[in-house]
This record gives structure tokens, sequence and C-alpha cells, in this order.
């Protein structure tokens, strides 16, 4: 039976992850408890769904499928929802998502969660992403159940959002118009952490994928050489411009890339084709467009330089988490109370990831904790794929759902920290559109 404690705020680092700041964290608001005899019911019912639960994180886990070709885990999700009485909504817009909700009363506010499903080429569910399906579908099933127990009205909604994985599926989703209604929304993530709990509220990098692609012309290399229009000298120039670049940009900007294709089949041949893959990634969306420009100028500096043509594709613009502080104070203080559990608050402060949920947080009010499990590598190795599918993530995974569900049902049944939640985000995107105009204002 869950215990309510008093909570270890403001904690020195409390995993072994490696990926978070040396900076200082977030001197957390604190507010009164919400209704303990809610979190009891919370902490009941994930009890009992525990097993099915953990079969269905390890089906997934076992099946692992790239962005948007989750069909398997997509079927597993969808059968088991309305296995229990759910009524799943397929989204034509992406065919591998799926939208779910229980309305209580009439009217009430609506809070949204989400789960994500698809895995990484090569090393399966090597960001926990098995992980994260569960946590949206068991926090769902709480906060049913509580709603119920406890005559609090309002409306939850789950969104099976695929194709995380850099490629913009909530981005799709918006979009289609999935989102709309949902008045706050979270979901969770596992990070690489040691023996000892923990978690963080930071946030994350602005990302793009820049696609480019370098025409030339074939001839024979030992004939007539100068006939031909060498793309791998382009490519390759780009290359060494961009590496060049880097001395003049900042600590946190990331730039990063690869030759994917097209350096030639023969050393005869002048190669008439190549490819390069980019990721650019900046503290801000206003960071990444400064960037982004200054790449873009040497893709086209290359092909100038090598009489190439040139075809540059600036992907979806996945923009930085902006965590709502009313949300992230009230997971940070409901994880301490429930399970003594430090949470890190770090809103003004960046992981070196990206994720496509940085776009949801210019939407709405929405936050994004991390969660640690035990694990001897970090996110996206071959380590933390063997980490997601033990019994110990799967526990720590089940009091982070816990928490996220008791804060849904705050939102749901708490005006006053509704209308908290709702000015402390329209206050952050007032601050986030003064910034851009800052940045972009010293080009």
């Amino acid at each position: 039976m869950m215990t309510e404690k008093t909570p270890k705020m403001a904690p020195e680092p409390c995993c072994n992850c490696g990926h978070l700041p040396d900076g200082k964290d977030d001197v957390p608001s604190r507010r009164a408890s919400f209704r303990p005899e809610v979190r009891q019911t919370i902490t009941g019912a994930i009890d009992g769904l525990k097993k099915e639960l953990t079969d269905v994180s390890l089906y997934i886990h076992a099946n692992p499928e790239l962005a948007y070709k989750e069909e398997k885990a997509h079927a597993k999700l969808c059968d088991y929802l309305a296995s229990k009485g759910f009524k799943v909504h397929q989204i034509p817009e992406v065919p591998t998502a799926f939208k779910v909700s229980y309305t209580r009363g009439s009217g009430g506010r609506t809070f949204g969660l989400n789960s994500e499903y698809d895995a990484l080429p090569e090393i399966g569910h090597a960001c926990g992403h098995n992980l994260i399906a569960i946590c949206g579908v068991g926090a769902l099933l709480a906060m049913q159940k509580a709603m119920d127990a406890h005559d609090i009205d309002g409306t939850v909604v789950l969104l099976g959002t695929p194709a995380e994985e850099g490629a913009g599926g909530k981005v799709d989703l918006l979009n289609a118009g999935a989102y709309e209604g949902i008045g706050a929304c979270m979901m969770l993530h596992p990070g690489q952490g040691g023996e000892a709990s923990g978690g963080a509220v930071i946030r994350s990098l602005a990302y793009q994928h820049i696609g480019v692609e370098y025409t030339g012309k074939p001839a024979h290399a030992g004939l007539a050489p100068w006939e031909g229009i060498n793309a791998l000298d382009a490519a390759c120039t780009a290359y060494v411009g961009i590496s060049a670049m880097r001395q003049q940009l900042k600590p946190e900007v990331r730039v990063q890339g690869v030759i994917s294709d097209g350096g030639g089949k023969a050393p005869n041949i002048i190669p008439a084709r190549s490819q390069m893959d980019y990721l650019v990634r900046a503290p801000t969306a206003a960071d990444l467009e400064l960037v982004a420009e200054k790449v873009t100028g040497c893709f086209e500096g290359a092909a100038r330089q090598t009489g190439c043509g040139v075809n540059i594709d600036r992907e979806v613009l996945m923009f930085e988490l902006r965590n709502d502080k009313a949300l992230s104070h009230e997971y940070a203080q409901v994880m301490g109370e429930m399970w003594d559990i430090p949470v890190r608050i770090l809103l003004d402060q960046s992981m070196g990831a990206s994720t496509d949920f940085g776009n949801v947080t210019f939407s709405m009010p929405a936050c994004h904790p991390m969660y640690m499990i035990p694990a001897k590598g970090g996110n996206h190795t071959h380590e933390f794929t063997a980490a997601t599918r033990t019994e110990r993530a799967h526990e720590e995974s089940f009091k982070a759902m816990g928490a996220m569900a008791a804060v849904g049902l705050r939102y749901l049944a708490d005006e006053t920290f509704a209308k908290d939640v709702q000015s402390t985000w329209e206050t952050n995107m007032k601050e986030v559109k003064e910034e851009e105009q800052r940045i972009l204002g010293k080009k």
C-alpha cells in the first residue's frame, strides 16, 4: 500500500545518466497535496494491471518496428484497449496512430496522454518506447477508475503517437487535428539511471533533418575527366566546409552529417550523384534557423564551386521542449510524495536530445518528464535496449505512470491548478516569442 512521504525536492543529481547538465535546478513551488484517496485508487488500479501491461510492453519490445510501420504494436495496443471497453478511433492521416477517450459527466476539462511505440534501426527499442506505450495506457486506465470512484468529471484522451524517431509523427497528428480540444497533456520517457530511482524535467534541443542531393555529370576519369562534373567532390567540399564552420558555432549547437549515398561505384568514372543527410540541433527553433542558414550556405557554396546541381530538402522542424512550469512542479511533488523519488526540474537547461513532443508544448500546456531505469548504457545503445525489458524498468514505469495520472486528475478536478497550468504556459509562450525576436533580430 502506498504511503505519503515528504518529498526530496531539488536534490543533487539523482542518477548516473551522464546526460543531464550540472546547472542549478529550478526551485520547486509547492501546493497542498491533492486528495490522497485519489492517489490510493491510482496505485491500486496500476497494481492490478501490472502483469497485463508488462505483457504488452514485452510484446512490443520483441517486435520492434520503424517509424510509420508499427503495425504489430498498433494492433496490440488497440486490441488491448478494446478489451477494456474503449472505442478505438483510427486517424486516416497517420495510419499507425490511434485515439481513445473516457468522459465522465458533462463539460469539464480534457487532459491528454501520449503513447509512443516505434523503434530504432538495428537496435530495436533502445529508447524505451515499449515502456512509453504502457505508461500512457496505464495512466489512462488509472484515471478512468479514479474518475468513477471519486466523482471527478472531465475527459481523458490517449493518443497513440507513432514515428517519434526523427520522423515527426506528433507534428502529423497536430496537423490532422488529433490534439484539438485537449487542454493540457503529458507523456513520460525513460532514461539511463543507476540503482537509485530518479527523474528530471528538462528541455530538449530543437531539431531539423536536412537532405541534400548533388547532381553532376559522369565521364571517363582517365580519358576525359574534364568532361565530368564530380558530385562526390561537391559532397566532400560541403562536409569539410561545415566541419570548419563548427568552430564558430556555440557549444550547445549540434551539426551532424554523413555522405549517405552516391560516392561512386568505380574509380575510373566521375561520380554523377551524391547524397548527404544532416541533422541540425540548437537550443531553440530561432537558434536553429540561424544555424540552418549557415549550413545551407555550405551546401550551396559547394555546388557553385564544383558546378553541380543541388537539391536541399529541409524537413519538418521539431521545436525544443518547453515544459509547463505548473505541470512540471506538480509531477515532481507527486513523485516525491508517492514514491520518495527525487525529480530534478531544469526548465531552462537542455539535454542533447530532441523530440517531436516539443511541437506539442508549443500548442498547449504540456510536460515530458524523464524517469530513470538502471542501464549499463545510455539511450540508443544495445545496453539500453536490454534494460527496457527488465522487471525493474517496468516497476519504475508503473511509479511514473501513477504520478502522471495523479497530475492529470488534479488538472481535471482542481480549477485553481488548471488555471495555473494555462497561465504559466501563456507566460512561457510570451517569453519564447520575445526570445525569438531577440535572436532573429541579430541576423
